[in-house]
């Protein structure tokens, strides 16, 4: 089987590679391997020979398979609310907002299409340590979204949360919904439909000083 990475055998040894660099390459042998066979089947002796090293390398860096999964979730949540954040943060105009947030989630997708069903088709869901990650990326979204409307519009905390968790789960919704079937719409059309329908919401709410 072909390992992942710089860190193919060589002569029978596994190759020597820094600490952060052997890490990411056992992430990326691990992804590949919970992608395929899932989360249950998979074994570590999978992982470390998709990865071209030694079990006890392995576990020199990850104690066990939950451990692993759950640095690779970290690193893919991380990841998403970043990009909402940057979505926020890149334009003052919010109908621009509106849209670079929704093709966050679809760019995710197409780009990391599996690392978003490691986070969000996990046959793990209900494990309470990976439902805290995947709680922590809609809320960690919510919470970029819901402070710019707030700042925006000017209306209450619970109000802003509840608009910007709509916005949220119609561009997770859409985007995981526009994968499973195949990307039968074109990626930029299917982001400015979604957008098109979040913002003729959103946009209904005045801006602070502007009437109603």
């Amino acid at each position: 089987m072909t390992a992942v990475g710089n860190g193919a055998q060589t002569a029978g040894r596994p190759t020597r590679l820094p600490r952060s660099a052997r890490r990411k390459q056992l992430l990326a042998a691990a992804q590949e391997v919970f992608v395929a066979q899932g989360y249950h089947a998979a074994a570590m002796d999978d992982i470390a020979e998709r990865a071209g090293v030694s079990k006890p390398v392995l576990y020199q860096h990850f104690p066990g398979k939950m451990e692993l999964y759950l640095a690779l979730l970290d690193t893919h949540c991380d990841a998403i609310v970043a990009k909402v954040h940057d979505a926020m943060r890149g334009t003052n105009d919010n109908k621009e907002r509106v849209g670079a947030s929704v093709r966050a989630y679809f760019d995710f997708v197409d780009h990391e299409s599996e690392a978003f069903r490691l986070v969000f088709e996990s046959d793990l869901r209900n494990d309470p340590a990976v439902r805290q990650r995947v709680e922590r990326v809609e809320q960690g979204a919510i919470a970029a979204i819901t402070d710019t409307i707030i700042s925006d519009t000017g209306v209450s905390r619970a109000h802003a949360e509840l608009l910007a968790s709509g916005l949220v789960g119609a561009a997770e919704t859409a985007a995981q919904f526009w994968l499973a079937g195949g990307r039968q719409v074109p990626k930029a059309e299917a982001e400015a439909l979604v957008a098109a329908l979040s913002w003729r919401g959103i946009a209904s709410f005045p801006l602070q000083g502007e009437s109603a």
